[in-house]
């Protein structure tokens, strides 16, 4: 009868599954604070993703952690550069079988840890970081992402991203956009998921936890610009702004459920405080219930197989 009447449905096909790849490793390196997530090889990375499509995920999304960094961040435009080359890789190992994601941020390859590069005054320079988003979208979807996610929450980004992509031909690439992205503390086992070498924090750029109006607001602009599908992150301590994004959004939304909403769980779960299925279904089911369209959640590729 639960199953007759429910009105919220959970399906393989709304989990995205993100996925990190490093430079330079024999093989894959844990990740302390994500039990269970890891840092891949090329090659276990292939081997993950094709188990991730077979379980059923809606998609994959890729972040690329380089051996070196510099200022500019210009591993992430190298056609050679980690992130590039892995997404050749899945691209010619799963075709169109799933839909390939990219993060098109510049934190992974930055010295500095910055999502865009500084001016002079170690500010993040706006305009300078979109010439670069525009050639780092570029790349990733030359080397066969389906999908760009410009995480970077640089004002104007969809639109220099879109305008860059179809100049070159590349009208099909969609764009999901990171419309609403908060200032969180949840970010921090992601931090040591890419290396980060961020010192300090990224609130000049990043939405402020108290503010919903706002959340809207850039929203909108991204619309404005062309996304095909926007985002809010995270996810759980921010259930009304889904909602709010939702109400409003003619485009699917999708909710980042992130590093640390995941920790959280799995550390209470390992302490058997909590029954560890259970819980994962009912964080993903309420975010779907707030009104997610896809959720990307490092669960997706063992909710998929525990869904059907």
């Amino acid at each position: 009868m639960r199953r007759l009447v429910s009105e919220t449905t959970l399906r393989p096909r709304q989990l995205i599954l993100p996925m990190f790849v490093a430079e330079g490793l024999d093989a894959p390196r844990p990740i302390a604070s994500m039990p269970g997530v890891v840092q891949h090889t090329r090659d276990t990375l292939r081997k993950a993703a094709v188990e991730a499509v077979n379980a059923g995920v809606g998609g994959l999304m890729l972040f690329g952690i380089p051996e070196k960094r510099d200022a500019q961040g210009s591993g992430a435009v190298d056609e050679n550069g980690i992130l590039n080359v892995a997404l050749r890789d899945l691209r010619s190992e799963l075709g169109d079988s799933t839909v390939l994601m990219a993060d098109t941020c510049l934190d992974e390859f930055t010295d500095h840890g910055h999502c865009g590069v500084l001016d002079a005054d170690g500010v993040v320079d706006n305009d300078a970081t979109l010439r670069l988003y525009a050639d780092m979208g570029v790349a990733q979807a030359e080397a066969g992402a389906h999908v760009l996610g410009p995480s970077g929450m640089m004002d104007g980004q969809v639109g220099v991203i879109r305008r860059a992509l179809d100049e070159v031909g590349h009208s099909e690439t969609a764009i999901l956009a990171y419309s609403v992205k908060y200032a969180s503390a949840f970010y921090g086992p992601f931090r040591e998921a890419v290396d980060s070498q961020l010192k300090g924090d990224r609130k000049t750029y990043q939405q402020d936890l108290g503010n919903a109006r706002e959340a809207m607001r850039e929203l909108e602009l991204d619309l404005a610009e062309g996304a095909d599908m926007v985002m809010v992150k995270p996810a759980l301590s921010y259930l009304d702004i889904i909602k709010a994004a939702a109400d409003i959004s003619p485009v699917p939304v999708a909710a980042y459920n992130i590093s640390g909403e995941y920790a959280m769980v799995e550390a209470a779960a390992a302490n058997g405080w909590l029954d560890r299925e259970r819980t994962v279904l009912e964080v993903l089911t309420s975010i779907r219930r707030a009104g997610a369209d896809l959720i990307l959640t490092y669960w997706a590729a063992e909710a998929a197989a525990w869904l059907d």
